[in-house]
Order: C-alpha cells, then structure tokens, then sequence
C-alpha cells in the first residue's frame, strides 16, 4: 500500500515510517501544509495520516480540499487535539478515524488495517488468489503455504497485484506503490515484475503484460 503521513513532528514521524514500513508499504512523509497539498494532488494513496497542527496551517484544510474534489481516500486523523469539538469538527469534514496523542504504535497499525480493509471491502487482512497469498497484519506473503522471502519492494508488487487479481492493474498505480515520489528509471518496474514471475514459475499463476495499460495477475494456461 502506499500511504501518505502527513506529520510535524519528526519524531513521531520516524516512528510512523519505521513501523508502517516493514509490513509492505511505501511511506511518504511531509511536515509542511503547503508540501502535503502539493502530494495529495499529483499522487495517488491507499490512506492519509493527517496531523492537524501542521506549522503553516491547519490539517482540516487539507482534509476539507480532499473530499471537495470527490477523493474518497481513507484519512486518519492524529492530532494531539484530544477535545470532543476537535473530534467532531473532523470527522463531519471527511475524516474517516481519529486518534489522539499519544498513541500506541500496535493500535495504530490495527486502525490503519481496518481502514484499508474497509475500504477495499474485504472481511480480513489476508489477500488470496489460488495457492497465493499475502498477509497485511504480518506483511508474510505465502505460495502454497510455503513462505516467500521477498525484499521489500517485491513485497509491495506482490500486494497490488493481490489487490487486482483478475483485473488489470495499472502501471502507474503500480510504479506509485512501489516507488512513491522517488526517481523511477524506465524500466525499474519491469525489473520487479521479472524477478516475481521467476517465484511464481511452476504455481499455476502468471503476471501478464498488457503494454501500455498494466499487468494481470491470473492463472497460467494448463
């Protein structure tokens, strides 16, 4: 998944990018109002970690500008703001959840995933597709029951394609997921696609290629 925190305080910050991380995601991070503004309208999310005490303006704005332009991106709000007016005043701008500082680390990993599940309509955290599968709450991606031991980029490609199976998934959701706002070279994504086709040969699985629209994963021609 990729997730957007959008947080001042360094610190907390860190801590969010160390903790969401490792289980999948690609983590962008911004301090200022203006920069968070700027992301949120040229790239695309799976959720938003929205602070409200932002040093050049308030987060409401932001979640406001949101949900007038339509975008039904799941935001989380984390705010040491704990007054029930505060609350109120987010949640009827869009605001989907909201937690106070501080806050534990593990509740907030569980609210993300019950955010990301909500809004992907599934039951569970796990995502499935024939001998397939990829756990959110532990980032663990199995085929056949057997674990795979991916890096962390390969884990995120795994994921989207998950997310899409049976359907196309397009390249520059893909390229976003895995790369974020980072320097994407040509054919960095092919590169990753190779080397997963490589661990799913012999499963009954493939990823196929739709040139100039994405890649599919389904199951391979008997």
């Amino acid at each position: 998944m990729r997730l957007l925190v959008i947080e001042d305080d360094p610190l907390i910050a860190r801590s969010l990018e160390q903790a969401l991380t490792p289980l999948g995601n690609t983590v962008d991070v911004f301090t200022h109002h203006a920069q968070a503004r700027e992301a949120l309208q040229s790239g695309q999310f799976d959720l938003v970690l929205l602070d409200l005490g932002l040093p050049d303006g308030n987060g409401l704005t932001l979640l406001a500008e949101l949900r007038q332009r339509g975008d039904t991106t799941p935001v989380l709000i984390l705010t040491a703001r704990d007054g029930i007016d505060a609350r109120v005043e987010g949640l009827d701008l869009g605001a989907d959840d909201y937690l106070a500082k501080p806050f534990s680390l593990a509740e907030l990993e569980a609210r993300v995933r019950a955010l990301l599940r909500r809004s992907q309509k599934r039951a569970d955290n796990r995502l499935t597709f024939g001998p397939l599968a990829f756990d959110a709450a532990s980032g663990v991606a199995t085929l056949n029951e057997t674990v795979l031991d991916l890096p962390r980029r390969e884990l995120r490609l795994l994921e989207s394609l998950l997310l899409h199976a049976g359907s196309i998934t397009p390249r520059e959701t893909l390229e976003n997921r895995l790369f974020g706002f980072g320097d994407v070279g040509s054919n960095a994504l092919e590169v990753y696609i190779s080397r997963l086709r490589k661990r799913l040969d012999g499963s009954g699985l493939r990823i196929r290629t739709f040139r100039g629209m994405g890649y599919r994963l389904e199951e391979a021609a008997s």
